[in-house]
């Protein structure tokens, strides 16, 4: 014999699609959560990117100051030495190629050392453009470890089980003869 739609049967449906609803609802609030915590920890990365960057340019900035103020030194402590030099020479009534030999040293010096600090200038910034790099780099692999896929509600999987719950409510009452008993009171 064939069951008809009894209260019985109405009220195993009826927790079956409370059950499915409830489950799809619970996925969408996990999914909006998700998306939510995403999108603040894609923009604490950006944020964090920013002040790294910043950083960087702040400290290439100071570096250029100390580089120009080293060159400032190297070139007046040369003048002043080649100056003492010429100053010392004329007083001793020395000139030629002794002179010449000394104030080309100095002149040397002073070029030695200004190319030091190019080199160094040099060296720096292929570091910096090696570290920028690896920053976005670092960045881009935060980016991606954040914003993975997030699932989405699974409707078919929610209203199989939902039915799954429905049917095991049914057979229950069934079994206990609850299912008679209902269908006798709300008949």
């Amino acid at each position: 014999m064939c069951d008809v739609i009894t209260p019985a049967v109405m009220l195993s449906m009826g927790m079956g699609a409370a059950q499915a609803g409830l489950s799809i609802h619970g996925q969408r609030q996990q999914a909006q959560a998700q998306e939510k915590m995403q999108r603040n920890a894609s923009i604490a990365e950006q944020q964090r990117y920013l002040q790294e960057m910043t950083a960087m340019r702040l400290r290439e900035r100071q570096e250029g100051i100390a580089n120009a103020q080293q060159r400032q030194q190297i070139t007046k402590k040369a003048r002043e030495a080649r100056a003492t030099a010429r100053v010392s020479a004329g007083e001793a009534g020395v000139a030629g190629l002794s002179v010449d030999a000394l104030m080309n040293s100095f002149t040397q010096n002073e070029a030695n050392a200004l190319f030091s600090i190019t080199q160094q200038e040099q060296f720096n910034a292929t570091n910096r453009a090696l570290g920028i790099e690896q920053a976005q780099m670092r960045s881009s692999g935060n980016l991606l470890r954040i914003n993975k896929p997030i699932a989405q509600p699974d409707y078919l999987g929610a209203a199989l089980s939902g039915a799954q719950t429905g049917m095991s409510a049914y057979s229950f009452g069934k079994d206990s003869g609850m299912n008679d008993y209902l269908n006798k009171k709300f008949s």
